[in-house]
């Protein structure tokens, strides 16, 4: 059974599963609905059937050292750079709209293999071309992050991001930090007025 985790619980991740060493990092979101007309999927902000703007979230992980900052960009993981130089964290891949069930990009993290330099795994959505299409995630709804251990498939954590984040454009819906030889989970859910990743790891360079 999944944990349902609400805006700032924490969790200890592998206390008690000491096998757990590959978990995937799931991230979903829905496009609003605009009109009701025309079909299901008509009626979807890009779902390709005429139903108002497209929104493209991008997920991406800032991984950070014991004093919170980013060493270097290649500690920033996103579709532009999809694999950590320690190989850990492996990105999917791009997702355009968020239309139709389940995660719309996901996250490979190795903990076995993640340096030891890297103390946080801050785990973010943003929309790209947010400010210039004039889009926030008030026009997004269902977000939600998973972290499900890759050998049982066993789902551990769940966190539905339940606010209204209107005139946000980027989420910060989480992170994972260690703390000794565990690594817990916590659901942090805060929306920022960022307009992309870039001003995101600003913050922690």
């Amino acid at each position: 059974m999944a944990i349902n985790l609400v805006k700032g619980q924490k969790i200890d991740l592998t206390k008690g599963r000491s096998s757990l060493s590959s978990i995937m990092v799931g991230l979903g979101w829905d496009p609003v609905e605009t009109k009701k007309s025309g079909g299901f999927l008509s009626g979807l902000l890009g779902g390709g059937g005429g139903g108002g703007a497209d929104v493209d979230c991008d997920a991406s992980v800032i991984l950070l050292d014991e004093n919170g900052k980013l060493q270097g960009k290649e500690n920033l993981i996103y579709f532009g750079n999809k694999k950590s130089k320690d190989g850990s964290v492996v990105h999917s891949g791009d997702n355009l709209t968020g239309a139709g069930e389940g995660d719309d990009e996901t996250i490979q993290i190795d903990l076995s293999r993640i340096s030891p330099s890297v103390h946080r795994l801050v785990f973010v959505v943003n929309i790209y071309n947010a400010k210039q299409k004039k889009q926030d995630f008030g026009m997004i709804q269902n977000a939600f992050i998973r972290l499900v251990d890759n050998q049982s498939k066993e789902e551990l954590i769940h966190y539905n991001l339940t606010e209204n984040y209107a005139g946000k454009m980027s989420l910060i819906p989480g992170e994972l930090y260690r703390q000794g030889s565990e690594w817990k989970f916590s659901a942090i859910g805060e929306g920022t007025v960022d307009p992309d990743i870039g001003s995101i790891a600003n913050k922690y360079a």
